[in-house]
């Protein structure tokens, strides 16, 4: 048996899981770590509790199995989430800026005039989401940010190229596809850095990572305590590509959603960049051995971090995995609607102001109410991305494939299919994302000879079937819409 370990590198916690040649995942180590919100709509972590936990958690699962050889290392991370540092020190000179931070969002109003050339150019539309206006407040912000760029001295990169600069001693600045094609500075037709993007945003070219496939080289672990030296780094891929990737959407047309802090929806394109007329985005899916696919993509900013906020902001669970027996002692959400625009609302919409709304309240309104209708909240926005994308697309959606932690919720499911009225299939590996980004490593690293032989890797677990009538679920539908409304 030949093992491959991937490395999880999430938005409120870091995990590695070590995955054998047949795809089993044969051992766990998960972090979490603080979330920083300096003012409302500011979201930051410290770079060094990113770095210390997926030390700490690669350095657990190694020790756990002495007996087993790792033969290559597959990084997966929260996509756009900016990180800056001192190339002669390997000190961030900020904090990261994470991707539902909200602190440019003036600056890509201003962006407006050209939306057509960013959109043609990468696929996605001036917002805050992505890290192009992050890497430019920074250098704007950060006293001696600036000079020190100009000096060629700092360095910038996504999670995943932080990670690879400290995995292998500062010997490798390095990106892959998929996370550059998230920057807002990367061309997704030439697959490379955008001249006039970076002129736009003020951006040196001397801080950008080289950007290679996802299967490709990138090092070989150096310095690390509690790691080997010499285990390959042989697969990277952002999150949502990881996860497309690990559910096996290998044909156009397929679509999966992972519900985790938010929610993900992509759909394979093909070989081909088809460009949103319904506020979708246009992604990099992977690149591997010079083919490049394409997605599109619908990105929810609040989905499972929607039950995080009922836990510690409101209290009304202690665990998040108790927020659906909470929701189940009620039969249904009581006329209660709640549209978690906690830090705006992403696709289809693009409404960086919208806020959070609960209506519908009524002194007979309890807890439970309140957690069915957030969950059916994350159902609602999923079903507004998926009515976008089918009809950019022009084909139905006859089924959705689902993973990440929510996904094990049966209840959202269920209520999932009602809504969408497709059937959604949950495999029996949830943790697509981390499967994926082991499926590249082990791919760099000619574990596999190409994506044929991955077929296996997926199986699935359950279905969910629609239950619910089309007339009340059309009732449903219009009275989340009403909702969108106010918020």
């Amino acid at each position: 048996m030949r093992y491959i370990l991937a490395i999880d590198q999430g938005t409120t916690s870091s995990r590695a899981i070590l995955f054998d040649s047949e795809c089993n995942a044969i051992d766990c180590a998960q972090e979490e770590f603080t979330q920083h919100f300096p003012e409302p709509g500011l979201v930051e972590h410290d770079p060094e509790d990113i770095w210390d936990t997926v030390r700490s958690t690669v350095a657990k699962v190694i020790g756990r199995n002495p007996d087993k050889k790792i033969e290559a290392i597959g990084i997966t991370n929260q996509r756009e989430t900016t990180l800056v540092w001192d190339a002669l020190t390997g000190k961030p000179v900020y904090n990261a800026i994470v991707w539902q931070d909200r602190r440019t969002a003036d600056f890509c109003n201003g962006l407006k005039s050209k939306a057509g050339l960013i959109r043609e150019k990468t696929g996605l539309i001036p917002d805050a989401y992505f890290s192009g206006t992050k890497i430019r407040w920074i250098l704007n912000n950060v006293p001696g940010a600036a000079e020190k760029a100009a000096e060629g001295r700092l360095r910038f990169g996504t999670v995943d190229s932080f990670l690879i600069w400290r995995l292998t001693g500062g010997r490798i600045h390095a990106t892959d596809v998929t996370n550059a094609s998230r920057t807002m500075i990367f061309n997704i037709q030439s697959m490379k850095w955008d001249d006039e993007l970076l002129q736009l945003l003020d951006i040196p070219s001397s801080v950008l990572p080289e950007v290679r496939e996802c299967a490709s080289d990138f090092g070989c672990t150096q310095g690390v305590e509690g790691i080997p030296d010499g285990i390959p780094i042989t697969g990277v891929a952002g999150d949502q590509q990881a996860s497309l990737f690990g559910q096996m959407c290998l044909n156009p047309g397929d679509v999966k959603n992972t519900y985790g802090t938010g929610c993900f929806l992509l759909m394979n394109c093909g070989q081909k960049a088809l460009l949103s007329a319904n506020n979708l985005l246009t992604t990099v899916a992977w690149s591997i051995d010079g083919e490049v696919n394409y997605a599109l993509e619908g990105s929810i900013f609040v989905a499972g971090s929607v039950v995080q906020w009922l836990r510690d902001g409101l209290g009304i669970i202690r665990k998040s995995s108790e927020i659906e027996a909470l929701a189940q002692t009620v039969p249904d959400n009581g006329g209660v609607r709640f549209v978690p625009a906690l830090t705006g609302l992403g696709a289809p919409y693009w409404n960086p102001e919208a806020r959070g709304v609960i209506c519908g309240i009524t002194r007979g309104t309890t807890a439970g109410h309140i957690a069915r209708a957030a969950l059916e909240g994350i159902a609602f926005e999923t079903y507004d991305v998926m009515q976008a994308m089918a009809r950019d697309a022009g084909i139905p959606v006859c089924r959705l494939k689902v993973d990440g932690g929510a996904s094990r919720n049966n209840l959202l499911m269920q209520f999932q299919a009602d809504i969408l009225g497709v059937t959604v299939i949950r495999p029996k590996t949830v943790e697509t994302t981390a499967l994926g980004a082991a499926l590249f490593a082990g791919l760099g690293a000619g574990i596999w000879r190409n994506a044929d032989e991955l077929q296996s890797c997926w199986q699935e677990e359950r279905r969910f079937m629609p239950q619910m009538s089309e007339s009340n679920a059309r009732q449903a539908i219009d009275a989340w819409h009403c909702a969108i409304g106010k918020c």
